[in-house]
């Protein structure tokens, strides 16, 4: 959606290491946004994201007006078979539909091979995944590792809205994640889980949404390993007035 940092340039980076052309859209979806003062408070820096693409080598830039990116098209919904209602889609009713609409209306024009998509925004991936399948889009849905800062923050355009302070703050949430993913190899998910949660809420200046353990196929909430092998831990906090999301993945 602009306001580009590293991590977003790590994907063009990693397409045009196979891609001969790769593009690159930018687009303040409307559709995804529950909070009219978060829409408006987005950053937007077109001219400045366009000289850090050029950069790395993008070949094209796509920036729809919104008129155009939506005309002849009716807002639909599809069947995202639940793992639209936990976490995001609980505390932002409506955000993957609107998600779902816009990447498909940017496949429409664009009809790439192949995209790339970060694993900061794990459950957007799953979605976006599940639709790709069911819709039988013809095109390759790619994820790459989440870009972090040298604190551990994972990189976000919404980080441009925080202060030193915030910043700084805003590291427990890596933390926690990271203390979960030690702690589930000699303890229970649950038990990893209560310990991260207690680490969060002792940090003023922090307000918890959700701290989460998945299973990374059906993003249900897993409180023991059972016969998996692998889980997902999924947070999502404000941290002033801005809000953050991040995840770590456990092995066992």
């Amino acid at each position: 959606m602009g306001a580009l940092h590293d991590g977003h340039m790590s994907l063009i980076v990693n397409a045009k290491s196979v891609h001969e052309a790769v593009a690159c859209s930018i687009f303040v979806n409307p559709l995804q946004f529950n909070n009219a003062e978060d829409l408006a408070n987005y950053p937007r820096q077109l001219a400045a994201d366009r000289e850090s693409l050029e950069r790395v080598g993008c070949d094209m830039v796509f920036a729809p007006s919104e008129i155009a990116l939506y005309a002849n098209h009716g807002v639909l919904t599809y069947d995202l078979n639940g793992l639209d209602n936990v976490m995001e889609g609980a505390s932002r009713p409506g955000h993957f539909q609107g998600v779902v609409n816009v990447v498909e209306r940017l496949f429409h024009y664009i009809r790439p091979n192949s995209a790339y998509f970060g694993e900061k925004d794990r459950q957007q991936l799953a979605i976006l995944r599940h639709a790709a399948n069911a819709l039988k889009w013809p095109v390759e849905m790619i994820g790459c590792p989440t870009m972090r800062e040298t604190s551990g923050l994972a990189m976000s355009s919404r980080n441009m809205r925080l202060s030193a302070e915030e910043r700084q703050r805003a590291t427990v949430l890596f933390k926690a994640l990271s203390s979960i993913q030690a702690a589930s190899t000699v303890a229970s998910l649950k038990a990893a889980k209560h310990s991260a949660i207690e680490m969060i809420l002792a940090h003023p200046g922090i307000k918890l949404d959700y701290l989460e353990t998945v299973d990374p196929l059906t993003l249900q909430p897993i409180m023991e390993w059972d016969m998996r092998n692998e889980a997902i831990a999924m947070i999502a906090a404000y941290v002033g007035k801005v809000r953050l999301i991040d995840n770590i993945t456990l092995r066992r």
